[in-house]
């Protein structure tokens, strides 16, 4: 496996560090999103109002919250959340919410602005995470991956200041957030096994995953996956020919059988990869936004497992496409 993450590193480092500098623009492709949650009136539903920065985080808020709270996600499903523009709408939901959650790590850029002129309090729920650097190079800018929410293992301290937040808010029910989030931690405990289970029969030499943005790092390392992508953290333009062309050499040398795109981004430089190499396109992955109920991740459990199901499904050769 050292000898995959050296050669990995060295295909990919001449490639990688140029687009570190256009970390808050927004990634290309975004899909068009469904329409946002509305807000329920107070009067009908006198519960406090916890609004998270996008449908991910308000899952798993909710299964903390129970019935004791309304949580609400500020961005649509399929949302590109990076390079989000809030609406004055958005500002007058914040302003009438009791507690705002983002996730912090610069996935938001644009939350700090947003909050100023909402003027609603917020928690950060990613503080305490051991965050991994963006790409090659990162460590020296300070710049973390955000996606920290896509390790399992992470997922305990979402937790915990989950139940530090809404306690705050209502202490009357501290007791029962405490109780629920012990109850989904050990959901999620349990999908992590399933994903190392399910990745299991992927050769050591090809547990490489290779996606178009760099957001898999915390779920590469709690399962053993090295990664190769083509742009790192919602880079500002569409990957570059040199990029396409590094992770082309790269699924070569590395006879890396299949590759993924986001659902939330363009797989337009991924498919000329897959073509290029003969390499499957193993299929959509989910990261930054859920489905809409009746779609394949409707919940942050569901994602995890999709994930995983067809991430195993691709290196293993058992789903589309052939070298």
């Amino acid at each position: 496996m050292e000898d995959v993450m050296r050669r990995t590193t060295a295909l990919l480092a001449a490639t990688l560090l140029p687009a570190l500098g256009a970390l808050t623009a927004c990634s290309p492709g975004a899909v068009d999103p469904a329409p946002a949650e509305s807000t329920t009136d107070r009067h009908d539903d006198p519960r406090p109002v916890v609004l998270t920065t996008f449908t991910v985080l308000a899952d798993i808020v909710r299964n903390v919250a129970g019935d004791h709270v309304r949580v609400e996600s500020l961005t649509r499903v399929g949302a590109e959340i990076h390079g989000y523009e809030p609406t004055p709408q958005d500002i007058a939901r914040a302003a009438g919410a009791d507690l705002v959650l983002d996730n912090g790590l610069g996935l938001e850029a644009w939350f700090a602005a947003f909050t100023a002129e909402s003027g609603a309090p917020h928690v950060t729920l990613s503080d305490g995470v051991e965050t991994l650097p963006i790409g090659e190079g990162s460590e020296d800018t300070g710049a973390a991956n955000p996606h920290a929410w896509m390790s399992p293992s992470n997922i305990h301290l979402y937790l915990d200041a989950t139940v530090e937040a809404l306690s705050d808010l209502v202490p009357a029910h501290a007791a029962d957030f405490a109780a629920n989030a012990a109850d989904y931690g050990a959901q999620v405990d349990a999908v992590r096994v399933e994903l190392i289970d399910d990745l299991a029969a992927v050769q050591p030499d090809q547990r490489v995953l290779v996606t178009c943005e760099g957001a898999f790092s915390y779920l590469a390392a709690d399962v053993g996956l090295d990664e190769v992508y083509l742009w790192p953290v919602n880079a500002e333009q569409q990957s570059t020919p040199r990029q396409v062309a590094a992770v082309i050499d790269a699924v070569r040398e590395l006879e890396i059988p299949a590759v993924f795109c986001e659902s939330t981004v363009s797989a337009t430089g991924m498919e000329q990869v897959a073509l290029e190499t003969g390499a499957a396109f193993g299929g959509t992955l989910y990261v930054d936004s859920l489905s809409e109920p009746d779609g394949p991740v409707p919940t942050y459990l569901d994602l995890l497992r999709h994930d995983a199901t067809t991430i195993a499904a691709g290196l293993t050769g058992t789903t589309g496409g052939s070298r």
